[in-house]
Parts: structure tokens; sequence; C-alpha cells
């Protein structure tokens, strides 16, 4: 048995192989039983290590066994004598749909086969002196390996250099594409008889008819840009300049440049004045950037950008584009078909004004599902559809089954919506967890201008809640930390006139309060709804509270449903869309403008960058755009997004996005330097905070680590150019209209770092997965969580109040979204609920990304941190058993397990992925 053919069967023992003259210690390592930072791959006898590194591939890392073979080589290895080295290049190749793909495919199997495909440049570590960069050598790349591979997406072609003794260690590769189309490149292997060296790409490389420039494609090392191996600063610079690009200028699709720009996309005044929309991003209306797409301005409106609608895709950086993998399943394309194709369908088959009869009509959503109408042309769009949870199936062609999957809010206790235990349970522990305060003062006042909103005191005075508390004091419930408040009048009391002079929809600017009680359940004990002040009505404030007759009990439902319509609004338009995907973005855009791919702090957010962009700009296209999905089926319509613009304006701070300090800051914990992160909880059973805690803490753990490795010396964070630059640009142009607060942390030492990135990975990873994976678990049932309402509360004077009398339950049903609306948003919900199958979650890597660094000790602490995340799973699922935990344990009571770490696809309210894909 041949050597190459031993080290292929992963089921042949060490001594097999062994036996076969190879040396221990290159046995050892090929099992990963060493962890040497230094060890490489090599052997004295020439023709062994020949053989041996001809089959270590990038293919050999897509089988399971290989994850623990460590291939990193020390930095300084040189070629100590003129030899061959071969030069393995792995491509994954297109999905081939269409005959003209194949055909493509085939032609590019031939180009590359034939030497005519591609070139590549193998780029020392050490300066030519005559050129005084890099040493080049230069070879054509043709011929296929006769290995037959597992993956027939994914091909593999070579080549053969003579290096010469003097060449010194390879830094980086240029790759020139010699054809006419695109090519995705995965990665290159150089086997050398010392070790191969990895050059992982992970990118497309484009035609130099269309690019002229060659790529660059970094060693899988990481150096801080001091620590430059002279030979590559060049490649470093321009490398950087690429991805700047011009200013000025439309993008192509090709291209992979970031750049940021304003959201002056969203409206579409050519179309309709009534989709015209403000431009977010400037002094009145402030807003994180996004990346510049570069288009035409309007005919309309100078200052906005003409929109790209469906199916046509927005502009984003090539390599920001989702992969076949993630679009075979779960694609743009697929994602936008879902909106371009089905809501109209729901669009045809619902009416528009029709509201829900009966509860009996929304439970058929699950049991009996909604007949589509689609002629006999979509039956397969349809059926291409990834509805995982959505639609279970089509039953015949030209008329389909819209069948919605039972939410898991009502899967245990169909009633458990409308008790106010439920109400505020899911405060703590539902899918908007984070706006809720310790009530610290009393009374309770408004920042707002009183010549403009009218007096700033509550009418929930101490009295009624005193009345509600019957024996406790307003003032010692307050000192017992027993007295709570989710208070969104400010934010909302602006925008409330413009809102209800819209059709169909009707809100208020809302403040609850809520008593913590002795047996550790919060209740809500008085609701506040305002209105503008007029001049009949200066203080036009209502405040309800539970009642015990039933005209108080129908009102008081009237009341919660119209808070959870805020919640909701608040949730979509301020924690989970500004908060984690637009204020993220210009991380992205300032990391890659700034951090070369070789400096250690873009390979920590590499895996957290992942999608974003890609998934923002479907958001501006089909979500959040004029007349899109939140405009219509959320409370604040055709305003959501200077709400937006108002809370990042008055709210946004990045220095209180960190778990720990955004605690702090609601009152929700205090200091604590005994407790793991340095806080206690006030509420012992507070899941999304216990469990966030623990997911906080393993990640700055991990962080900090990982910075102390790479920044040893002392001054080493100051001097460091690119980082420097990073975090200026971030303040500067990513959040511009914030540069000048005074709050944004400094950034001089490691402590800083670690804590600006800890927060960066937080939003990104646990903070946005616990804001959206629980969408349709508790959305998915419209009484639930209501985004929209469509009728103020009656009162005795109003006409519809005799209506009320008579028909509670019709009056409550028709304040609810109407039929349309709470399936459209639904679907949407169950879409933004999914996970792909391609997600990677936090403290993994994609078995395509193994190799990102070669440094055993950062391999060893990722290992680390993927270990405590299962012990963390672990404590979750234990706490979710623990009977003295209320809020995520009792009869009826689902689990709270939006921060257990891992996940399968689909719809499973759960699971944290590394970033912000969907």
């Amino acid at each position: 048995m041949s050597i190459a053919n031993t080290l292929l069967k992963p089921t042949l023992l060490k001594s097999e192989i062994t036996a076969s003259l190879i040396p221990n210690s290159l046995v050892s390592d090929i099992f990963g039983t060493q962890k040497n930072e230094r060890t490489i791959f090599w052997t004295k006898n020439p023709r062994l290590s020949s053989r041996v590194t001809q089959v270590r591939s990038i293919r050999e890392v897509r089988s399971s066994e290989s994850k623990n073979i460590r291939t990193a080589v020390a930095p300084n290895i040189s070629i100590p004598k003129e030899t061959k080295v071969q030069v393995v290049i792995t491509i994954r190749k297109k999905n081939k749909e269409t005959l003209t793909e194949k055909i493509e495919g085939a032609l590019q199997s031939l180009f590359n086969g034939f030497g005519k495909g591609m070139q590549i440049q193998l780029i020392s570590e050490e300066i030519d002196p005559v050129s005084k960069s890099g040493k080049r050598l230069e070879s054509s790349v043709g011929g296929w390996l006769s290995k037959q591979l597992e993956d027939a997406n994914i091909a593999e072609y070579s080549t053969e250099l003579m290096v010469p003794s003097d060449f010194g260690c390879p830094g980086a590769v240029l790759v020139t594409n010699l054809q006419p189309n695109e090519f995705y490149l995965m990665g290159i292997v150089v086997h050398a008889s010392e070790g191969p060296l990895s050059f992982p790409a992970n990118s497309w490389i484009q035609s130099r008819n269309v690019h002229p420039e060659s790529r660059i494609i970094f060693r899988n090392q990481a150096y801080l840009p001091s620590q430059t191996p002279a030979g590559l600063k060049d490649l470093r610079r321009e490398d950087l300049i690429s991805v700047r690009g011009k200013e000025k200028g439309k993008r192509d699709h090709s291209e992979r440049i970031y750049n940021y720009a304003t959201y002056n996309d969203l409206g579409n005044p050519d179309k309709d004045d009534d989709l015209a929309r403000p431009v977010l991003g400037g002094e009145k209306w402030p807003y994180p950037r996004r990346c510049r797409t570069g288009r035409a301005a309007t005919n309309t409106d100078a200052y906005s950008e003409s929109r790209v609608e469906n199916p046509d895709p927005v502009y984003v950086p090539r390599d920001e584009t989702f992969e076949e993998s993630k679009q075979a399943s779960f694609s743009s394309s697929r994602l936008k078909a879902k909106f371009h194709n089905l809501l109209p369908a729901l669009t045809a088959t619902v009416s528009g004004e029709k509201s829900f009869k009966c509860f009996t009509e929304i439970d058929k959503l699950y049991s009996d599902g909604i007949l589509v109408k689609h002629d006999k042309n979509e039956a397969k769009i349809f059926e291409k559809l990834l509805l995982p949870v959505l639609i279970n199936k089509i039953v015949k062609a030209g008329l389909g089954v819209l069948k919605y999957d039972i939410p898991a809010i009502i899967s245990r206790d169909r009633f458990s919506w409308l008790r106010d235990n439920e109400f505020a349970r899911q405060a703590l522990a539902g899918v908007n967890p984070v706006n809720i305060e310790r009530l610290k003062e009393f009374p309770i006042l408004s920042k707002l201008d009183p010549a403009i909103y009218g007096p700033p005191e509550s009418l929930i005075t101490k009295e009624l809640i005193e009345q509600e508390l019957e024996i406790t004091s307003v003032e010692q419930a307050i000192e017992n930390n027993q007295l709570f408040i989710i208070d969104y009048h400010d934010i909302l009391l602006p925008f409330v006139k413009k809102i209800n002079d819209l059709p169909e929809t009707k809100t208020y600017a809302s403040r609850t309060v809520f008593y913590y009680t002795k047996s550790g359940v919060l209740k809500p004990i008085a609701i506040e709804l305002s209105l503008p002040p007029t001049p009949s009505a200066p203080q036009n404030k209502r405040v309800y509270t539970h009642g015990h007759d039933s005209t108080s009990y129908w009102v008081w439902k009237l009341a919660k449903a119209h808070v959870c319509a805020n919640d909701a609004g608040i949730h979509q338009l301020v924690n989970h869309w500004l908060r984690t995907h637009a204020c993220t973005e210009p991380y992205i855009i300032s990391t890659h403008r700034q951090l070369s791919s070789i400096h250690p702090i873009y390979k920590l957010l590499h895996p957290h960058m992942r999608y974003t962009l890609e998934i923002n700009s479907i958001a501006r296209q089909s979500l959040i755009n004029a007349g899109g999905i939140i405009e219509e089926c959320f409370m604040a319509g055709k305003y959501s997004m200077e709400l937006s613009s108002a809370a990042y304006d008055s709210m946004w701070r990045f220095d209180m996005e960190g778990l720990p300090a955004d605690l702090i800051r609601r009152g929700m914990a205090v200091e604590d330097p005994s407790m793991p992160c340095g806080v206690r909880l006030i509420i012992e059973d507070y899941p999304y905070a216990a469990d966030g805690l623990l997911i906080w803490s393993a990640i700055k753990e991990w962080v900090e680590a990982f910075v102390a490795h790479f920044y040893s010396e002392p001054n080493s964070i100051t001097s460091d150019i690119e980082l420097k630059a990073w975090w200026d640009e971030i303040k500067n142009k990513g959040h511009h209209d914030k540069q000048s607060e005074p709050w944004w942390p400094k950034l001089q030492t490691k402590e800083d770092l670690s804590g600006i990135l800890t927060t960066m990975i937080w939003v990104t990873s646990g903070q946005h997965a616990a804001l959206n994976f629980g969408q349709y678990p508790f959305g998915g049932y419209v009484p639930n969580r209501p985004t929209q309402m469509r009728k103020l509360i009656p009162h005795e004077d109003d006409r519809e109040y005799e209506e009320f009398m008579s028909d509670p339950q019709s009056t409550f049903l028709s304040s609810l979204p109407a039929q349309l609306q709470a399936t459209k948003i639904m679907a949407a919900q169950d879409t933004l609920s999914t996970h792909s199958p391609d997600e990677e979650y936090l403290g993994k890597l994609h078995q395509f990304h193994w190799n990102w660094i070669n440094d055993y000790q950062i391999r060893e602490l990722l290992e680390k941190f993927s270990s405590r995340l299962v012990e963390i799973e672990c404590i979750i699922n234990v706490r979710n058993k623990n009977t003295r935990l209320k809020n995520r344990n009792g009869a009826g009571i689902p689990p709270y397990e939006l921060l257990i770490p891992s996940s399968g696809p689909g719809v499973t309210g759960r699971g944290i992925p590394n970033s912000i894909s969907i």
C-alpha cells in the first residue's frame, strides 16, 4: 500500500503508517497529537515528504477527520535549496442550472486544465534587491489532479515551480484570471518539502478583461502592520487601496469596493409622490452610514438615489453576496421571490381590510391554512421557495395551501397570551427583552418640551400605584427594586399625530409599570396611553388598570394590545434593525477599508461580518423601503425609518451597547466585582440577561486572550496605524452624525481594544440572535404580539362605544391587523426567524474556513471558547428545567432558548450565528 493511499484512509491505525517508515514526529502531527506552535510537516526524506505533501491539499479539510490535523507552518520557514514545489489551486464551481452555465463550466474546466485559465505569481516575504519588492515566481496553472473529489462542485488544478534556494518563505500569491468569466477561489496550497503553506481565499476572482489587476491572496499568517515582512509591505498597502476604490461612480456587481453613503435609497419619488422619503444621515435625520452603491439620483429628488426593484440585486461588494450553498436553500433571490411572489399572491387572495371575525379564524391559519391563488406558471416558483415552516405543501397546481406552523407561544398553552403574567414575562424572556427598566424615581416625568407636548407629569400617580400594591408604598417598592417600567412615551409621542393621520392605523405613546412580587413574578399594574395635546385636552392621557369587571377587563386587554404594538415597532425598528443591522454595517465597511486581511483583528472579526451587507441590502429593497413590509404592517407606517432615526439620535451610544453596560443603564443590574461579568442582576429570573451574561463573558474571555496574544508589547496598540485608522473611520465616517460625542471609548490599551471588540461581537452574535430568532415563535400568533393597531380604545362619549359594549370581541379583533396584514407579517417573521443550513454558529468555523490562521495558540483559544459555549448550553438547559425560575419553566411556559448557542436549520427559536446573516 502506498504512503499516499495510507494517509487517505482514516480507518488505519498509527502503527500501520509508522510501519511505512514515516517518522514518528510526522505521524503524531498528522493525527493532531502534538500541540507545539511551531511544529511543521517535515522529514529528511525528500521523496517521502513529496508524496505526503502532494496528497495534503484543501480537499482533505472537507472531511471531519482533517479538522484536527495541524497544518500550520512557522512564519520563518524558508526553502533551503532550489527545489520543485507543487501549487494546488482549489476552485468551487457554480451550481449548473442552465445550458449556458453548463457550457461556461465546461469551458472553464478546459481553460484551467490546459493552463490557459489562470496565472499565479508566488511572492516571497523577502525583498528582491533589484525590484525592491517581494521576490516573485510566475507560472500558468494547468492539469487536473487525478483524485476523484467527493464534491462534484469542487475542482483542483496544479502547477509546479522551481524555487531558488534564496527565495525565502512565500507570503502571498497573485492570481490572474485569464478566462472571460469570474471563478470562486477557495484557496491555494503550496507544497514544499518543509510542509504545506496555506493561502485561504474564499473569494471571487474576476476576469482580467473586467478587472486587469491581479488578486492578492495572503498566506494564513497574521501580522500587525509593524511586523509585516518587507516583501509584503507593498502588497498589504495595495490590497487596502484596491478595496477602498473611488468615491464617485456607480458600483459594478463584480467589484469589491467598500465605501459609505447615507440611506438615500429607501424612497421612490419618481414612481409616486407618496413614496418619497427623507434622506437618513445628516443633521436633520442622523443615521449610521451604509455601503455605497453609487447609482444615479432620481429625477424628482437630486438627493435621493434611484432604486433597484425586485428581482434585480442591489450592489454589495462581490464577496459579501450569499454563497451558493446559502443561495441553494435561503438565497437572496429566493428570499426576494418569497416577498415578490408570495405576498402578492396573499394580496390577491385575502381582502386587505377584512378583519378576523373570531379567534377560530386565526386558529385555522395553522390547522386548515389559506387557499392561495396563483396561476400554473407560478406553481413551480412556490414549490422552490424555501418555506421550512410557512408552507407545508402545495396541494395542486394553480391552487396552493399556505399553512402556518403553530407558534411556540401557543403550542403549549393556547390562552397564555391572555394572562397578565405572560404579558409581563415576555418583557424579560420574549423577543424584545431589552426595554424594561427599573423605576428609579417618582413621579414619572417626560423630557419632551411641555410647550409642545403638554405637562411632563405622568398620570400614573403614587395613589394609583399604591392602590394596586395594596400594602407596599411607592417609596418602599422603589427602594426594594420592585417597580419597573417600559416607557415609550418620549420616543413615540412626536410621531403619534402623523401616524394616526394615516389610514387604517392608530397608536398611542405608552408607558407600562410593573410590580415584582415577593413570589418572584412580574405583573403589570398600570398602562398610560397618551395622545398629543389639543386645546380641549391639554393633558390628553388615560391610565388603565386591570380592573375586575367585564368592561375593565376588555379595555385592559385593548390597552395591552396597544402596548404590544408599540413594543413590536420599537423592537423591529430600533432594537433589531437599527442597533444590530444598521449600526454594524459601518464596522464591516471600515474593517475592510482599514484593516488588511492579514491583520489579526481582521481575522478575528471576519466570521462576524458574513452576509450582513447582503441581508441589509435586501432589507433596503424589500423590508424598510417606502411601501415595504415594515411600513405596511408595523405601527409607524411610512414614518418607520424616521422613528428609527429619532431613536439613533436620542438613544444610541456605542458604550452602552455592551450587555453589562446596558443592564446597568436600565437599572436591571448593579456593579458587583465579585460576579463573573462584574454585575449582579436585580431580577435573578431574567432569562435574556442571565443567559446573555454567560455568552458575554465567554466572548470577553476569548477576545481578551486573542488581543493579549497579538499585542504583547506595551505600545503595540497605539503604534498600530491600521487599528487607529479603523477606529477613527468607524467614528468619523461610519457613524458620522455621532462623531463628536464624548462617550466614544478611547483606543489606547489592550483593555480598550478588548472592550470594543467584545461589544461588536456580542451585538452581531448574541444580541442579534436574542432579538431576531424569536420573531415567529412569539409574533406568529397575532393577538399575542400585534405589530399594528387599527383603532383607538373607545370611550363613553365615542360612537363606537356602544358597539364595543355589545360585542367586545369584535372590537378587539377589528383593532388588530387585518387578515392580509397579519398573514404578510407572519410570512415575513417566518423568513426572518429561519436559520439556513450553512449557518456558522458562534465558536464554530465553516469547514472551508478552517485554515483562517496558522497560529496554534489561537486555535487552542478558539477550541476553549467553543468548549465553553457547549458548557453554557448545558447550563441554560438546566436553568430551563428549574421550577424555581418561573419565567422559563412552568405549566405551558416555553423554555427560554434564544441564547442557546447551537441550532439546526429552520425556525428553531434557538441558535447564535456568528454574524447577522438574516
